[in-house]
């Protein structure tokens, strides 16, 4: 077995300071740095240099140039292995566009991934799409009606015959495709280019995370999704950093496998979402020794941020050396190529407890830290500040610009934000203006020069003059019976004013009636308490969740199967089935 790459790079650290993603990995691989890849249990099992990296690449490049014209779309499965690195950086080298795609396995159901395929092959107009040799007959079964060529890996890398001259992209060419993760609607194919790249890969390295020549990474993330993808692999490249890799599906298997790899790598950052702190306190059976003393930048991103999981995880891990300043929460978007904000480095959780009732009424963030008693309250934890560069206004909904903790719509610009959605004139019109400015989607208010994040638009629940947050009800249920249940999910069904129905559904992993009706009991109780609003509980089967491709609850598409009677009440023994649907 391959001896892993150091994390020193054998020479001078350059952060970012390059123009194309070529341009990058030419220089990173004069460096002994590169990616290693882990098993679930912590075996290495590959290496990849990156001088490695850039001579295979630039040699599958040279087979790719004669397969198709520049800037022809390659819709390339995105596993987290060195054949993805070499084919991603080839299609660089070559001028053909990537479109990272998902693996059938994370999407839960054979038949719901190959309609996402379809509908990405429809708007990507793929020329052709590498696979691994283990999903060609899935991937071809998606695309029966389409003409596009379904190749393997191994096909790629090595049978295809080989032309010298290469086209490398331009600093005013495109870079890849990465569809979004269809959280509220149907996936959609963002640009990215090489400036948005490169600028947000340095943005990040120079000022987002302060990277030095002592830093080394680790990530488990999935590479079609642009923490994935930018935060852990371009931006190693582009700043010559050694970072280690955990497959996805191995990280869910094994969580406390990537806590090892910190400790026995000496890391020094490493990105999640709150979920996979929290994973890894659910799984800890205090059975191995670490050292997490090495890890400066504990970062958190790609949902919600979510501070009771993560506090238990700094309360778990402390004696074991993890400093809870680390916590480095950060905001960002497919749309703006990933980041958009970080915290302050060193800062940890910068919490704000809110009086709800008057935030949900008016829109104003006033400080509850000491109101007690039965107070509505919750508490967000802020984001950090914008990118140098960039700007973000929060607007109220006539496009106004708001003071701070008043809570409106989030607008984004700069150098780093996609030019829009590939052939979806629709979408991009709907996001993007054109003085440059990216409705986001997303709602918040500044604290200080920090922004807090609260939720997304289309998720907010109208009712009777107030909004309501479906985060806050689906984190009350879980925690009103955090062993026996899994994921839950709230959103609105009906008309307006007394026609309209709260729904929450909770996912059980039992089935026992009284085990049932102690769990109906205390959840109920738990969500009278936190919205004060008449709420429809229903218990349902685990795996009644429909999550994206990135691990996030999709709420449209949940609430458009129960409206389908496509989910089982477990009480009741029946499917769930509201015949009509108007709006909310």
């Amino acid at each position: 077995m391959n001896t892993q790459t150091p994390t020193a790079r054998g020479n001078t650290l350059i952060p970012g300071e390059f123009n194309t993603l070529t341009q990058g990995l030419d220089y990173a691989a004069s460096c002994a740095t590169g990616l290693n890849f882990y098993t679930a249990r912590g075996k290495l099992r590959a290496v990849l240099s990156y001088a490695d990296l850039r001579r295979k690449a630039m040699e599958t490049a040279g087979r790719l140039v004669g397969l198709a014209e520049k800037n022809a779309r390659i819709g390339l499965i995105a596993t987290t292995s060195p054949d993805f690195a070499v084919l991603f950086f080839a299609c660089q080298y070559a001028g053909l566009v990537p479109a990272p795609l998902p693996l059938p396995v994370t999407l839960g159901g054979r038949d719901f991934y190959e309609r996402q395929l379809q509908r990405m092959a429809d708007t990507g107009d793929f020329y052709a799409l590498f696979v691994p040799a283990s999903v060609e007959n899935i991937v071809s079964s998606a695309l029966n009606d389409h003409d596009t060529p379904v190749m393997t890996f191994e096909d790629v890398l090595y049978e295809l015959p080989i032309r010298a001259e290469l086209r490398s992209f331009e600093a005013d060419e495109l870079c890849y495709i990465q569809y979004s993760s269809g959280s509220s609607s149907s996936p959609r194919g963002i640009i990215g280019t090489q400036e948005s790249v490169t600028s947000n890969c340095r943005a990040i390295i120079q000022h987002g995370l302060k990277y030095n020549e002592t830093d080394r990474g680790t990530c488990w993330l999935p590479m079609y999704h642009d923490m994935g993808l930018v935060g852990c692999l371009l931006a190693s490249v582009m700043s010559q950093m050694t970072a280690d890799f955990i497959d996805p599906q191995d990280f869910t298997r094994r969580p406390v496998t990537w806590l090892r790899l910190i400790s026995e790598n000496k890391c020094t950052m490493t990105y999640s979402p709150t979920f996979g702190y929290e994973l890894c306190v659910l799984r800890w059976r205090g059975d191995v020794e670490l050292d997490l003393s090495s890890l400066r930048i504990a970062g958190i991103g790609g949902d919600m941020v979510q501070p009771e999981p993560l506090q238990k995880f700094a309360d778990l891990f402390g004696p074991m050396g993890f400093q809870e300043t680390a916590f480095t929460p950060s905001y960002g978007l497919a749309e703006t190529t990933l980041a958009a904000t970080f915290s302050p480095l060193g800062q940890g959780l910068r919490r704000h407890t809110i009086d709800m009732a008057r935030y949900e009424r008016s829109g104003e963030a006033v400080d509850a830290s000491d109101l007690t008693g039965s107070s509505h309250k919750r508490t967000f934890v802020a984001c950090g500040m914008t990118l140098p560069g960039h700007e973000i206004e929060v607007r109220d909904s006539r496009g106004h610009v708001l003071a701070p903790c008043k809570m409106g719509k989030i607008f984004l610009r700069g150098p780093s934000v996609s030019p829009g959605y590939f052939r979806n004139s629709q979408a991009t019109e709907a996001s993007f203006s054109a003085g440059g400015w990216l409705d986001t989607g997303d709602l918040g208010y500044w604290l200080g020069k920090e922004l807090v994040v609260t939720g997304r638009y289309k998720d907010l629940i109208l009712w009777h003059g107030r909004n309501i947050w479906p985060q806050d009800l689906e984190w009350a249920a879980q925690a009103a019976a955090p062993h026996r249940c899994g994921r839950a999910c709230a959103f609105a069904i009906g008309g307006a004013g007394d026609s309209k129905k709260i729904i929450l559904l909770l996912e059980c992993r039992t089935r026992d009636p009284q085990s049932l009706s102690e769990i109906y009991s205390a959840v109920t109780a738990a969500i009278r308490f936190e919205g004060s609003v008449p709420i429809q509980l229903m218990l349902v089967p685990r795996g009644s969740m429909i999550v994206t491709s990135s691990g996030k609850l999709s709420r449209a598409r949940v609430k458009k199967e129960f409206l389908a009677g496509g989910i089982v009440d477990m009480q009741e023994r029946k499917p769930l089935r509201f015949v009509t649907e108007q709006s909310g």
